[in-house]
């Protein structure tokens, strides 16, 4: 089965792969110098990831710390630029750590060239990162 090309249908693909905690498969979603981004992203964790490897690496030990259940509430954006989105939504889980709830809101603009993901600006809460146990992936770095 191709992958989704559309920038929506390729997004909503790739959260049901996080829902499967199929990091490798969101990871190839991805063009090789593809930019993720963080503008609030607090000191000490990274806001700016640069190519495909940076990305896996950031990654990789994501479902370790957050164990994804569900995306209850996303709403897509067409921009005016056919290839760009902008997502608002809510991922719900559990914090492997605790135990504790996972609840996080995020507004991202992504944009889709040729079937893959060049860019991701992630606007999660940095707030969320100062409970207990929410030393989720690159909380170290």
């Amino acid at each position: 089965m191709p992958l989704p090309t559309a920038p929506a249908e390729l997004y909503r693909h790739g959260l049901r792969l996080l829902l499967e905690k199929d990091v490798p498969a969101w990871v190839d979603l991805w063009d090789e110098n593809g930019i993720l981004e963080f503008p609030f992203a607090p000191p000490g964790r990274p806001q700016r990831l640069e190519g495909r490897a940076a990305i896996a690496d950031y990654m990789r030990p994501y479902s370790d710390h957050i164990d994804l259940h569900d995306f209850p509430e996303v709403t897509v954006h067409q921009t005016t630029v056919p290839e760009t989105i902008v997502v608002e939504m809510r991922g719900v889980g559990r914090l492997v750590k605790t135990g504790g709830p996972f609840d996080m809101t995020y507004i991202a603009v992504v944009t889709v060239e040729d079937g893959l993901i060049t860019s991701y600006r992630d606007y999660w809460n940095p707030l969320a990162v100062q409970e207990s146990g929410a030393d989720f992936a690159g909380a170290d770095r």
